[in-house]
């Protein structure tokens, strides 16, 4: 049972990996999505960076809670110009990649509960289990994070180029 905390985590790479490869590679990206992904990307590493780091506590889950709410918005950030530049059926993915945002970021804080069972909530515990592969997980996604990250900083912003400069 406790593995159905990942389908969210599956569920955002398939969709982050078609969007990418798809609807980014075909359209371009302007300055301001090759700048404003990164730093998306970097919400979530610093939610899975504080969840690793930091022992579980109410405490502390009040931080991350705060981490996963400025994560959420700003992943949000963009949509008001996408409207004029992605189709459709773009704009469908990014509605997809929104709504299982905060289901991941809860998953992660799900596992992270079960990282200290003497602290966390007992019906996590019992549902999830104190299972020690789900912290490789999540170190594995940090690392994923980290090459998708220096992906988006270097081939989007130095290998890259707009059609009109490799037409020169």
């Amino acid at each position: 049972m406790h593995y159905l905390v990942l389908v969210p985590f599956i569920l955002q790479m398939l969709v982050i990996l078609f969007d990418e490869y798809y609807f980014h590679l075909k359209r371009g990206l302007p300055l301001w999505e090759r700048i404003g992904h990164p730093i998306d990307t970097l919400t979530v590493f610093a939610c899975l960076i504080f969840v690793i780091t930091i022992p579980y506590s109410p405490l502390m889950l009040k931080w991350y809670i705060s981490l996963c709410v400025l994560s959420c918005l700003m992943v949000t950030k963009d949509e008001w110009v996408h409207k004029h530049v992605c189709p459709a059926s773009e704009q469908w993915l990014h509605a997809l990649l929104f709504v299982n945002h905060p289901i991941m970021l809860a998953s992660v804080g799900l596992i992270w509960c079960c990282m200290t069972p003497s602290s966390a909530p007992s019906w996590v515990v019992h549902w999830i289990g104190a299972t020690p592969h789900l912290l490789l997980f999540l170190k594995t996604q940090v690392v994923a994070i980290s090459v998708f990250f220096l992906y988006q900083v270097i081939y989007w912003n130095f290998i890259w180029k707009e059609e009109k400069e490799q037409l020169q």
